[in-house]
């Protein structure tokens, strides 16, 4: 199994409800980031408080904890509902864990709101293809069925939660062993991941759906060139709100399926 990280300036974000209460007796202090001007790429996000600002501090961590950039910015006489962009200079490109934010009204109210990754990785019986093939035989459906079920059970859990998340999409990725050349081999997962996407989205899968092939780039089972290893022979399924990383060496290119 592939371990899946985040890739670098992915943007992902996970708005829980607000984290503390108010440092006064501000009730009516409501703050909301727009998830979908979250730019982990630009270092940027779009705030709104409910009553006229104050200041924003905001803490960015690693995927360790280890802090990234702590920051404070002044909006003292922005009208409430006014969109404030808050912007934070990391010290360093590491893959962002979560980040905290305080947003201050004039009052000096506070409410706190936490933004982090979010993914679930789907277990499933990998399909079994006929060599160099990318066609899905009647024989392995149940295994994509079973994998279709798990999908939905894990976004009806996640719609359950109340939370609000960007862009879930479900990121398929297939992989071989090392029979055969890298460039055949990296078509032929790239074919298989595309067919497996295509059968998820025709059974109903609604959300964005994207997929890759990673050839012999990122095995399983660390072997010799051909040599023929069922559990390299394999694909990842993964909801998530950022493409994931799944090689230190190879960048995925993600295709969406329509």
């Amino acid at each position: 199994m592939v371990a899946l990280t985040r890739a670098a300036l992915a943007v992902f974000l996970l708005l829980g409800a607000a984290r503390a209460a108010s440092a006064a007796p501000a009730a009516t202090l409501k703050v909301a980031v727009d998830k979908g001007k979250v730019d982990m790429k630009a270092h940027r996000l779009e705030v709104k408080m409910s009553r006229p600002a104050g200041k924003v501090k905001i803490t960015v961590y690693d995927e360790s904890n280890a802090v990234l950039a702590d920051e404070e910015q002044d909006f003292t006489g922005r009208a409430g509902g006014t969109p404030l962009i808050v912007t934070w200079n990391p010290s360093s490109d590491a893959p962002v864990g979560k980040i905290e934010l305080r947003a201050y009204d004039a009052q000096n109210n506070w409410v706190g709101v936490e933004i982090a990754p979010w993914f679930v990785n789907i277990p499933h019986d990998d399909v079994n293809f006929k060599t160099d093939s990318a066609e899905i035989d009647g024989t392995e459906v149940p295994k994509v069925e079973a994998a279709f079920g798990k999908i939905e059970e894990a976004l009806a859990k996640d719609n359950a939660s109340g939370r609000m998340h960007a862009g879930i999409t479900l990121y398929i990725a297939g992989h071989t062993d090392t029979v055969g050349s890298p460039t055949h081999n990296f078509k032929l997962s790239q074919d298989r991941a595309r067919s497996i996407a295509a059968w998820f989205r025709k059974r109903g899968v609604k959300i964005p759906i994207s997929y890759e092939g990673c050839g012999e780039t990122s095995l399983a089972v660390k072997t010799a060139d051909n040599i023929d290893e069922v559990k390299n022979r394999r694909a990842d399924y993964v909801l998530s709100d950022g493409p994931p990383t799944l090689s230190s060496t190879f960048k995925p290119s993600w295709k969406r399926i329509p």
